[in-house]
């Protein structure tokens, strides 16, 4: 018996192709609006904002843009600023994507830089680097035969 209807989408999924292409037309939009100083804030046209993504909910309703400042200071102040010009920008993400609906604009510091920043940190320990630098042989003494064949 097939699966009914409302069964058919998992809750659990990862993003659909469109939200992905809808994404990435934000991302790259807001990027280039900001790069231009197209907002008419002086304290928004000061900042160099790198805007590395954009996730879009599946009803396309409500996107969120993870933003950071060059240099990563000043997070709050870009995110404060973003969120006091989120209807301009709204309105030319609409004019630019043509989108049956202009997804409502929330803005996220980008914490990818600093995880990557932590793990590297994580991984240069030595306790770490013990574990990572043993030799094959100790650290696969139960292994199976049949791989050297």
């Amino acid at each position: 018996m097939p699966p009914m209807a409302k069964n058919r989408f998992n809750e659990n999924a990862g993003p659909t192709q469109r939200q992905l292409r809808v994404g990435e037309l934000i991302r790259r939009t807001l990027s280039e609006v900001l790069m231009r100083g197209e907002i008419h804030d002086p304290e928004l046209n000061r900042m160099s904002i790198t805007v590395s993504e954009a996730r879009i909910t599946s009803d396309m309703r409500v996107a969120t843009i993870f933003v950071l400042p060059l240099g990563g200071k000043g997070k709050a102040e870009a995110i404060k600023a973003l969120a006091r010009n989120a209807y301009e920008l709204r309105r030319i993400l609409g004019k630019v994507a043509k989108l049956k609906h202009t997804p409502e604009l929330r803005f996220l510091a980008d914490e990818t830089f600093d995880r990557m920043d932590e793990t590297h940190r994580l991984l240069t320990q030595d306790a770490v680097k013990r574990d990572v630098d043993k030799p094959a042989d100790t650290a696969d003494e139960g292994g199976d035969e049949s791989d050297n064949v």
